[in-house]
């Protein structure tokens, strides 16, 4: 479908969405809004394709704020960290109801029955946190979810939750500094196995696990982040996505669209 306009990254996000409405992003978000097609996958301007979400498609009702989710994935685990740069000021209402759109997902898409909900906070006991995650953590045990409690950043790769809220700020922080921890160890090994030609050998026959290890780091691999509360499946990709990228979030946006994630919302937030 044709799209004569482009959204640039230093547009601001909602007067592009209403001055350009021959980009690719609102094209392909009206095409979603008809039913044209199933799902929208994007790697331009994240905030364009957030504000072209909540203006054309809308909220599901009951969200009050959609929500940007990252999987982080492991050989023993897959957590879903939400939200990671939606919502930069969020009120506990708001981390409820990501909790219960992280529940959701991760049951429909990737079969995990009951999955464990834990908040981010800067230690394990109920008392720690800021303000935010204290409020939050007391409507969290009221809810029928299966709420672990808090966890720290560390816990995110142990397998502790499979599902972990926060806010935008803070979930987007972590996620950049995800990021850019994985890039420091790949270039470290690249760089030690340059200065270290013995070590080629042991690297070869080292091979899968290497790989495997390379794999988990690489952002590539998860495609993208799924926006969850809005009226249909829309994944947003890394601005540096490569080939295999895009056909990773397209992969998960097929997957979104086959499990029924929207309607599954829909009912369990409402």
């Amino acid at each position: 479908v044709n799209a004569s306009e482009v959204v640039e990254f230093q547009d601001l996000p909602a007067q592009a969405v209403r001055q350009k409405r021959d980009s690719s992003i609102v094209v392909g978000m009206n095409l979603l809004k008809a039913g044209d097609v199933s799902a929208f996958v994007s790697a331009g301007n994240s905030g364009a394709v957030m504000a072209a979400a909540l203006l054309i498609l809308g909220s599901i009702a009951g969200v009050e704020r959609p929500a940007l989710g990252h999987l982080f994935s492991t050989p023993w685990h897959t957590v879903l960290l939400l939200d990671v740069g939606a919502n930069a000021d969020c009120k506990p209402i708001f981390l409820v109801q990501f909790a219960q759109m992280g529940s959701v997902y991760m049951e429909r898409v990737f079969g995990v029955e009951r999955p464990r909900i834990a908040l981010l906070s800067n230690g394990e006991e109920e008392s720690k946190g800021n303000h935010l995650v204290r409020e939050s953590h007391k409507l969290l045990k009221s809810m029928d979810l299966n709420f672990v409690g808090n966890v720290e950043g560390k816990d995110i790769s142990l397998g502790t939750a499979d599902v972990i809220v926060t806010d935008g700020f803070t979930g987007n922080v972590v996620l950049k500094a995800g990021e850019g921890l994985g890039e420091m160890v790949l270039y470290s090994l690249r760089q030690a196995l340059a200065r270290r030609p013995y070590l080629r050998m042991s690297a070869f026959l080292l091979r899968s696990s290497l790989s495997a290890a390379v794999k988990n780091l690489d952002y590539s691999e998860h495609g993208g982040a799924p926006l969850l509360g809005v009226r249909g499946n829309v994944i947003i990709a890394h601005g540096r996505s490569d080939a295999k990228a895009i056909k990773n979030a397209i992969f998960m946006a097929k997957r979104a669209a086959e499990q029924g994630v929207v309607e599954a919302l829909r009912q369990g937030i409402g």
